[in-house]
């Protein structure tokens, strides 16, 4: 499963970087500046998160443990509501979309606490 937290986390940050690319040059003069800001910020958690992806898997490689497992399942869950409604919100100018932002971001929130408590348990 390791090698499919690195795997996802790169597919992830290529999204992010691709996502990145296209708010800043096919929606510059297609947004308001308010929505680019949203996307914007959904394309950088994106890449955050994919970073801590890659994070989980080679922890992983070192010393297998289920909260890895849980910390990957909690980003990658994090990244489809946070950043993925953001996304959604930008494009669309639906605002209500926002009310599931944080959602995603206790997602994120999970993942970095369990990735911590799991390298705490690897080096004890």
């Amino acid at each position: 499963m390791m090698r499919w937290w690195i795997v996802l986390g790169a597919v992830n940050a290529f999204l992010s970087v691709s996502a990145g690319a296209f708010g800043a040059h096919a929606l510059k003069s297609r947004l308001p500046q308010d929505l680019q800001v949203i996307f914007e910020t959904g394309a950088r958690y994106h890449m955050y998160h994919a970073l801590g992806l890659v994070a989980v898997g080679l922890l992983g490689y070192l010393r297998p443990s289920p909260l890895l497992n849980g910390a990957g399942w909690a980003m990658l869950v994090g990244i489809f509501l946070f950043s993925g409604s953001l996304y959604a919100l930008a494009l669309s100018g639906v605002r209500v979309l926002g009310a599931i932002t944080p959602i995603g971001g206790l997602g994120f929130l999970a993942g970095w606490l369990l990735l911590a408590v799991a390298a705490w348990r690897a080096t004890s």
